[in-house]
C-alpha cells in the first residue's frame, strides 16, 4: 500500500494527505467512543460497513443535488475526499424524541416530535460539544448568516430524503449529526456536506420494533453492535460480499 502522511486523527476516522491537490484519503476505524470519549471500545468491521454505508448515502445525496465532500470509495476501509475548510459545527437533526433532548426536557423516548427540530453545537471536545445558538455562530465568525442558511437548507434536503429512504427498508431516522465544510474552487465558494453519515452519527431503529440499529447499543452496552451495524447494511442492499473481514491500515511516513 502506498505510503502517504498522516494529518489528522479523529475518534472514528483518519486523515491522510490525498494522491492530487485539494484531495484527502478519510480512513474508518474500527475505534468506538462515547459520552466524549470517557466510553472506549472496538466494534469489529465498523470502519468497513461505515465506509460502504457513507459511500452508498453521499451518492444517493448527490443524485437529488446534494453537494457533498466525497469524491469515490478506494478500498474497504478509505475513500478519497475532496479538502474543506470543516465549520466548526455538529448540525443536529431531531425527529423523534431520544438522548440528550429526552434528558434536557423530559421528553419520554420515542415520542414523534410535531416537526423535525435542527440544533447546533460547538465542534470542542475539551468543552463537551457545547450547545450554540445562531447568534454565538455568528457573534464568534464560526459561520456567517449566508452560511447558516445554506447549512439549513441542506439539512431539511437531506433530513426528506433520508427518512423516506431508511423507513423504505423498514428503519425510522431517529435522529442524526452532520458536518459541513467550506469549498474553494478558483475563487468561488460553497457550502457542501462534508464527514460521514453511518450507524455512528445516526439514529437508526426498526420502525416495527423501535429495536436499536446504531451505536447507542455501544453506548447503553445493549450487545450485538456489529449485528446491528450489519443489518443496516443489508436493508441498504450494501453488505460486503465476501461479508466483513479486517483489512491492514495504510502504512504511515515517518
Amino acid at each position: 500500500m502506498a505510503r502517504r502522511r498522516q494529518l489528522y486523527e479523529g475518534k472514528a476516522k483518519i486523515l491522510f494527505e490525498g494522491p492530487e491537490p485539494g484531495t484527502l484519503v478519510q480512513y474508518f476505524k474500527d475505534d468506538a467512543t462515547a459520552f466524549n470519549a470517557q466510553k472506549k471500545g472496538t466494534i469489529t468491521g465498523k470502519g468497513v460497513l461505515n465506509n460502504r454505508i457513507s459511500e452508498y448515502l453521499m451518492l444517493r445525496l448527490a443524485e437529488i443535488g446534494v453537494p457533498t465532500h466525497f469524491v469515490r470509495r478506494l478500498n474497504m476501509r478509505e475513500q478519497l475526499i475532496r479538502e474543506v475548510e470543516i465549520i466548526p459545527l455538529e448540525v443536529v437533526v431531531r425527529n423523534v424524541a431520544a438522548g440528550s433532548l429526552s434528558t434536557r426536557l423530559g421528553i419520554p423516548e420515542g415520542t414523534r416530535l410535531p416537526r423535525s427540530i435542527i440544533e447546533y453545537y460547538y465542534k470542542n471536545d475539551a468543552l463537551g460539544d457545547p450547545m450554540v445558538t445562531e447568534e454565538h455562530i455568528t457573534a464568534f465568525g464560526w459561520a456567517a448568516t449566508p452560511d447558516l442558511d445554506d447549512i439549513v437548507s441542506l439539512t431539511l434536503r437531506v433530513n426528506d430524503f433520508l427518512t423516506g429512504l431508511f423507513l423504505g427498508v423498514g428503519i425510522t431516522l431517529v435522529d442524526f449529526k452532520l458536518e459541513f465544510g467550506r469549498l474553494w474552487e478558483n475563487e468561488e465558494m460553497r457550502i457542501v456536506l462534508a464527514d460521514e453519515i453511518s450507524p455512528d452519527n445516526c439514529r437508526l431503529w426498526d420502525a416495527k420494533t423501535n429495536e436499536k440499529m446504531d451505536k447507542d447499543r455501544f453506548r447503553r452496552d445493549l450487545g450485538k453492535v456489529e449485528e446491528a451495524y450489519q443489518e443496516v447494511a443489508r436493508r441498504l442492499g450494501i453488505l460486503p460480499e465476501a461479508g466483513v473481514r479486517d483489512m491492514k491500515g495504510p502504512e504511515l511516513m515517518q
